[in-house]
C-alpha cells in the first residue's frame, strides 16, 4: 500500500517553486513535543517550523535534529524559525525570518541557493518587497488575534485578499487560525495555514491537522472530495454501499467502495448475508488507496470480528491517516442483525479509537457503552463516554427517542452541539443512517468544517425522510434525489 507523498524532482529552482501549502505547523514550548509533532505529522502536516524559545544551543540542536528526522520520515518540509545559523547546522530545508531578523540575500548566501527562505509580512508593501528580495514564500498576518505572541498588526482576511493578486509566491496565513475560522482565509487565497495550539494542544493532533487539511478542498472544482465507503451491499438499493454512493455523488463528490458483505434484502428485511473474506476486503482497500487520493473514509456494515480487526490493523498502520466517519451499523430496519454479537467488543477496542467521527443511533450507542438512553441528557453522557473511548468526535442520533423533535447531539471533545428537526412519523426510513453519515463524509471531503457538515447533513436527511415515496411492501427508502436537489438547489 503506497501512502507516501509523490516524488518531486527539482530541476530548476526558478521554475519549480517550493511546495509551501496545506498545514504549516509551528512548534510550541510544551512538553512531549516530539510525540505531539509525530502525531500531527500523521495528520498530513506539510511544513514544520521549529520555533525554540529560551533553550540553550545544544538543546536546540538535539531537539531540532530529532524533529528533522521525523520530517524526513513523513516527507515534511523542515524550517527553522529566525535562527539562520541553527538552520545551517541542522541542514534544515530552510529558515523563516521575521521583519527584523536579517536580510534574505544574506540568508541565501549562508544556507545555499537550494534552501527555502520565508519572510513574515504584515502589509502589501512588505509582501511585495519580500518577493522582490528573493523570498520563496511569505508569512502574512495576523489574520486573527492570537495568544502565542503580542499582535501589533492585524490586517485580517481583507489584508490577505489585497496582497493575493500582488505576489506570485506562496502565502502562509498566520494568527489565530482554527478549523472553525479558516474557511474564509483559504477562500481569500492562502496557500497554507500556520497553526500552533489548534493542532498541538488538541488531544488528537492527527485529527486536528487532518481536519484543517480537508478545508483546502473547498476551493477545488466539482466533482471534489473523494470518499471511500467500506460497507455491505444492499440488493434492494436503499441502504449500504448503494445509499452511500448515491449520497456522495449527489453531493458532488467522488465515491469509491470496499464491499464487506453481500445481503439478500428488500424493503421487508434481510433474508441472508454473505460476509466476504477479510483478506479480499483488504485487497479491495489496498487497490483503492494505492491509486486514488481518498479524502475521507466512511464505514458501515462490517459484520464480523475478523473483518473489523483486519480493517483496524490495515488502517491503523498507515503513515498518514485518512479521517474516518464510522457508522456502527448493527441492526437493519427489518430487525436483522448486521453485526455479530462477538464483534461489538472488537469494534469498541480496535476501530472506535480510529474514528474522526462516530455516528451511532441510540440503540447502537447503548450497545457500545452499555447503558440505557432515555433522553437528551443521557445522549450527551453517551457521547462524552464514547469520546473517552477514543473517538475524536461523536454524533449520537436521537431518531429512536420520542417527542416532537428529533435531536442529534455532537460532542467535539469540549462542547455538545444540538441539531434538531421536526419528527416525521413514517416507516419510509430505510437507509437513514447510511445516507446521513455519507452526507457528512461527502461535505467534510469537500472542505466543510464539522459543524457545518453535520448541520447540512441533518437538513438533507430530514428532507429525504419527508420526501420519501412508498416503494415495496416494507420500510421504503429515503428520497436521496429530491432531498439533495432541495438542499443543494440542483
Amino acid at each position: 500500500m503506497n501512502d507516501t507523498k509523490p516524488f518531486r524532482l527539482v530541476v530548476n529552482k526558478a521554475l519549480q517553486p517550493p511546495d509551501i501549502s496545506g498545514v504549516y505547523l509551528i512548534t510550541d514550548q510544551g512538553g512531549s513535543l516530539i510525540d505531539r509533532v509525530c502525531q500531527a505529522l500523521r495528520g498530513g502536516v506539510s511544513v514544520l517550523q521549529y520555533r525554540a524559545k529560551g533553550k540553550g544551543h545544544d538543546e536546540c540542536v538535539a531537539e531540532g535534529s530529532e524533529l528533522k528526522r521525523l520530517c524526513a520520515r513523513f516527507g515534511t518540509t523542515f524550517i527553522v524559525n529566525d535562527d539562520i545559523r541553527l538552520a545551517k547546522e541542522l541542514d534544515a530545508d530552510g529558515v523563516h525570518m521575521g521583519q527584523d531578523d536579517g536580510d534574505i540575500g544574506a540568508a541565501r548566501a549562508l544556507l545555499g541557493a537550494d534552501k527555502i527562505i520565508g519572510k513574515s509580512t504584515h502589509n502589501l508593501e512588505e509582501a511585495v518587497r519580500a518577493e522582490q528580495d528573493g523570498a520563496d514564500y511569505i508569512g502574512f498576518g495576523a489574520i486573527y488575534p492570537t495568544g502565542s505572541k503580542v499582535v501589533s498588526h492585524l490586517p485580517g482576511v481583507e489584508g490577505l485578499e489585497s496582497i493575493r493578486g500582488a505576489v506570485k509566491i506562496p502565502i502562509v496565513a498566520i494568527g489565530g487560525l482554527t478549523a472553525g475560522n479558516a474557511c474564509r482565509v483559504i477562500e481569500a487565497g492562502a496557500d497554507a495555514l500556520a497553526v500552533i495550539s489548534s493542532v498541538l494542544s488538541s488531544p488528537r493532533p492527527d485529527c486536528a491537522a487532518a481536519e484543517l487539511l480537508l478545508l483546502f478542498n473547498r476551493v477545488r472544482p466539482f466533482p471534489r472530495g473523494a470518499v471511500l465507503s467500506i460497507a455491505g451491499s444492499d440488493s434492494g438499493g436503499g441502504a449500504g454501499i448503494q445509499a452511500d454512493i448515491k449520497t456522495i455523488t449527489l453531493f458532488g463528490g467522488y465515491a469509491a467502495s470496499v464491499v464487506t458483505a453481500l445481503t439478500a434484502q428488500n424493503t421487508r428485511g434481510v433474508s441472508s448475508i454473505h460476509g466476504l473474506p477479510p483478506s479480499f476486503i483488504c485487497d479491495q482497500l489496498d487497490a483503492v488507496l494505492s491509486d486514488i487520493p481518498i479524502d475521507v473514509i466512511k464505514t458501515g456494515m462490517l459484520h464480523t470480528p475478523a473483518i473489523i480487526s483486519a480493517l483496524a490493523e490495515r488502517l491503523g498502520e498507515r503513515k498518514v491517516i485518512i479521517p474516518m466517519v464510522i457508522d456502527p451499523v448493527m441492526i437493519a430496519k427489518g430487525g436483522a442483525a448486521l453485526l455479530e454479537r462477538e464483534a461489538v467488543q472488537v469494534f469498541r477496542d480496535q476501530l472506535l479509537p480510529l474514528a474522526y467521527l462516530l455516528t451511532p443511533n441510540v440503540p447502537e450507542a447503548e450497545r457500545l457503552f452499555g447503558k440505557t438512553i432515555k433522553n437528551e441528557s443521557e445522549m450527551e453522557q453517551a457521547a462524552r463516554e464514547l469520546h473517552a473511548m477514543g473517538a475524536a468526535n461523536v454524533l449520537v442520533k436521537g431518531g429512536h427517542l420520542v417527542g416532537r423533535l428529533a435531536t442529534d447531539i455532537l460532542f467535539d471533545g469540549s462542547k455538545c452541539h444540538h441539531f434538531s428537526s421536526e419528527r416525521i412519523f413514517t416507516s419510509n426510513t430505510h437507509g437513514t443512517g447510511c445516507s446521513y453519515a455519507s452526507a457528512i463524509a461527502a461535505l467534510l471531503a469537500q472542505g466543510e468544517p464539522l459543524l457545518t457538515a453535520v448541520e447540512r447533513s441533518k437538513l438533507f436527511i430530514s428532507s429525504a425522510i419527508r420526501l420519501a415515496r412508498a416503494l415495496g411492501k416494507g420500510h421504503s427508502p429515503v428520497n436521496h434525489f429530491l432531498a439533495a436537489r432541495e438542499l443543494l438547489g440542483n
